[in-house]
């Protein structure tokens, strides 16, 4: 079983990381938290930036860590990639060489990306030639990114990459870190604070608090827990992969399958193929509940659900609830009057009301 298994103790004077984690080998896993929870130290520690006094160290089998045996594998000897918030470009060498400058530091039996699957998947022919000068900054960092994949990594480490850029850069540069998800057998350790971001591309989600690990597991599962302190932010809610239906060019609406269920939504977007699978994201305080199914209404979504549990929210006058839609996680957040006026209860069927605007997908 492929996995990456890291725990270590570092002691600052005035920081203290505590983590003991059990990654999966593949795909993305999100550090998640807000500005000094520990993720960027957690990340150093892994690329071997930090030396914590007690750390252990597993990727897909090698160990590059283990303080109990004194071995501690430096970081140039590490096969990892890493990414910074600022793509670190060599000024005086064209897009060209500096990719193959991230290519040349690896022996030639150990070469997984080719420079032309790397340019491809980010999109950056058309700026081969040019100097890191005349790039923007979206550029940069898909340059930054690809290098990084050049050297073949077993492992990389994104520490927040879109952080520097602007809404609309960080628009253009999701859809190729989307293509590096579907499309790259490489496992990354993607740092966040951007619920957006994670929702986007995480598979698996770990919650630091203050050095601490709150969480660690499926995305899908840990964005529903009602007792983590991120079901109470603004943009909780949960994320489901949903499969594309039928697309109503009319109406501009996509129709999206649940998984393993009879039950869909449809969401405003443009087409997309048949059949392929799609994330959409239901945030907590567009979900409203209903004791019948409402007809003669603007909201398109209106799905059956079940109670699961309650939870104070951090509003006094709200509650957050736990719903069961066929299988599908779902929140919603809602006033205590109306908790009270539709008597709700676990195991009760309830109908769930999201309207199409409302899913981001």
């Amino acid at each position: 079983m492929q996995q990456i298994r890291a725990r270590f103790s570092l002691r600052h004077p005035d920081f203290v990381l505590e983590a003991d984690l059990a990654l999966p080998g593949r795909g993305v896993s999100a550090l998640f938290g807000h500005s000094g929870s520990g993720k960027t130290t957690l990340l150093r520690c892994i690329a071997g930036l930090e030396r914590a006094a007690e750390g252990f160290l597993e990727v897909n089998g090698e160990v590059w860590q283990d303080s109990a045996r004194d071995h501690f594998l430096p970081t140039h000897k590490r096969r990892l990639g890493y990414v910074f918030q600022e793509a670190s470009l060599f000024e005086h060498l064209s897009v060209r060489r500096n990719l193959e400058f991230g290519q040349r530091r690896i022996p030639a039996q150990d070469l997984r990306v080719e420079l032309d699957h790397a340019v491809e998947l980010l999109g950056i022919g058309h700026l081969l030639e040019r100097m890191p000068g005349h790039l923007s900054g979206g550029e940069r960092q898909r340059v930054g990114i690809a290098r990084a994949l050049l050297t073949s990594p077993r492992l990389l480490l994104m520490d927040e990459p879109l952080a520097a850029l602007d809404l609309k850069r960080k628009g253009e540069i999701l859809p190729y870190l989307e293509r590096l998800h579907d499309e790259l057998d490489i496992p990354v350790l993607y740092v966040s604070h951007s619920p957006d971001e994670v929702a986007r591309l995480a598979d698996h989600l770990v919650l630091l608090d203050n050095g601490r690990v709150l969480a660690s597991g499926p995305l899908d599962q840990t964005l529903s827990r009602l007792d983590l302190p991120i079901a109470q932010e603004d943009e909780a809610g949960v994320v489901i992969e949903g499969r594309v239906q039928g697309f109503d060019a009319r109406y501009q609406l996509l129709t999206l399958a649940l998984p393993g269920s009879s039950l869909s939504v449809r969401v405003a977007h443009s087409p997309v193929t048949e059949g392929r699978a799609l994330r959409f994201r239901v945030l907590a305080r567009d979900v409203s509940l209903s004791l019948e199914k409402q007809r003669d209404s603007s909201i398109l979504n209106l799905l059956p659900a079940r109670v699961v549990e309650e939870f104070p929210a951090a509003n006094p006058a709200h509650v957050l609830v736990r719903l069961d839609v066929d299988g599908a996680p779902m929140l919603a957040r809602i006033t205590r009057f109306s908790r009270d006026q539709l008597g709700l209860y676990p195991g009760q069927s309830i109908w769930a009301q999201i309207k199409s605007v409302a899913l981001l997908a």
